[in-house]
């Protein structure tokens, strides 16, 4: 957290498709690329991805492969390591000293966690300086969802870190079913939205610019981007169905589930569900914050639980500090730090979005408070010495 980047500075914006086998990813991609709104976007399908493109001017290869669509975007199958590929386009895909494209959209497998891909834009400096993390697009199949999220945990962990969660075939399901499919996505990571394509067809508009800088807009959407009342609006559900979990007026630290228990949507309550230990919830600080303290517990809650903290997004108001700081971490790495150029509103609370896996919201609140007074013991011991007339 002790880097920074100036709001100002434009990096190139990375949206991650990614979504189980046979979710639609395959059709989703081809709709995109057709699309006007891609133009200048460079599309990049992974090695390992089970995708390809049904497109009359890509081919099948054994090395990498460019073409380019007749939207005007470019699509590169890549063989090799991500991280050098991205390294390389700013110069392959240039004429003239410009680079050809100003988006870059990555397939990745449906077999594996996004998060190494996350962690890859984040780690490498050259990397985070050019490029930052727009969205996290994730497809789910309506028909299979639930079995799929049931068996895998690599689909709940797409879901969890999602910034779009795309319902695909939903002409095939039951009503009922995409409802329940819904709610437990709505637990699971409340605040990604929901779209529901119609035959894998959908504006890109609808998908791009989901992070918190959009292009041409100097004010970032910072309520969009952390969509804060959806959390509360969760705890608030948790609370009226469970309210003797509801620990010192804010704590839910049961367990989630997409919907009752009980069979009343048509799908079994399965004890063992992937889903069950992931936990979304949002802290809100009224009073401004430490950054050296806040910077110390954060450093310390990641070094111990970094790999269950799936995703951090936040706005803070740091003492000493005029403008909002904003924060975002995928387990134990984060982004540069980011300053906004102004506070998005009147609310200058600082607020934290977490979404965790086997962390209940009590332990790290709990953390929080502890680490806090420890270190008020500490200053205050301090101080009283300093003033002693019998200290040296």
């Amino acid at each position: 957290m002790n880097s920074s980047v100036a709001a100002g500075d434009a990096p190139i914006p990375v949206s991650l498709l990614t979504g189980f086998l046979g979710s639609g990813k395959t059709t989703l991609l081809n709709h995109l690329i057709t699309r006007p709104e891609m133009k200048n976007t460079l599309v990049i399908i992974n090695e390992f991805g089970e995708i390809g493109l049904d497109h009359p001017l890509v081919a099948h290869s054994q090395e990498d492969i460019v073409v380019e669509m007749s939207s005007g975007c470019l699509c590169c199958t890549i063989r090799g390591d991500l991280k050098k590929t991205l390294k390389d386009i700013t110069w392959r895909f240039a004429e003239g000293g410009k680079r050809r494209f100003d988006r870059v959209v990555i397939e990745t497998t449906g077999l594996a966690s996004p998060v190494p891909i996350l962690h890859t834009l984040m780690t490498d400096p050259f990397i985070a300086s050019r490029y930052r993390l727009d969205g996290v697009i994730v497809t789910i199949d309506a028909v299979n969802g639930m079995s799929t999220l049931d068996h895998h945990v690599e689909a709940v962990q797409q879901a969890a870190v999602a910034d779009r969660l795309l319902l695909t075939k939903t002409d095939l399901a039951e009503p009922a079913v995409v409802s329940a499919l819904q709610a437990r996505l709505r637990a699971l990571n409340p605040g990604a939205r929901q779209l529901l394509p119609q035959i894998g067809k959908i504006a890109p508009g609808e998908l791009l610019d989901a992070g918190l800088f959009k292009p041409g807009e100097k004010m970032p959407d910072v309520a969009r981007w952390l969509n804060e009342e959806a959390f509360a609006e969760k705890e608030a559900h948790e609370h009226a169905h469970h309210p003797h979990d509801h620990h010192h007026g804010h704590d839910h630290a049961h367990h989630q589930h997409g919907h009752a228990h009980g069979e009343h949507d048509g799908h079994a309550h399965d004890i063992n569900r992937h889903d069950d230990h992931i936990r979304a919830f949002c802290f809100t600080f009224d009073e401004p914050i430490d950054p050296v303290l806040f910077d110390e517990w954060l450093s310390l809650l990641v070094g111990f639980k970094g790999p269950n903290i799936l995703r951090i997004k936040g706005i803070l108001n740091l003492k000493g500090e005029n403008l909002p700081t904003v924060i975002h971490g995928v387990q134990h790495i984060f982004h540069p730090t980011a300053t906004l150029p102004a506070w998005p509103s009147e609310d200058r609370r600082s607020r934290i979005v977490f979404i965790t896996r086997d962390i209940e919201r009590a332990t790290i609140e709990r953390s929080f408070d502890a680490f806090m007074q420890a270190q008020a013991i500490e200053r205050e011991a301090r101080e009283k010495q300093q003033s002693s007339p019998y200290s040296y």
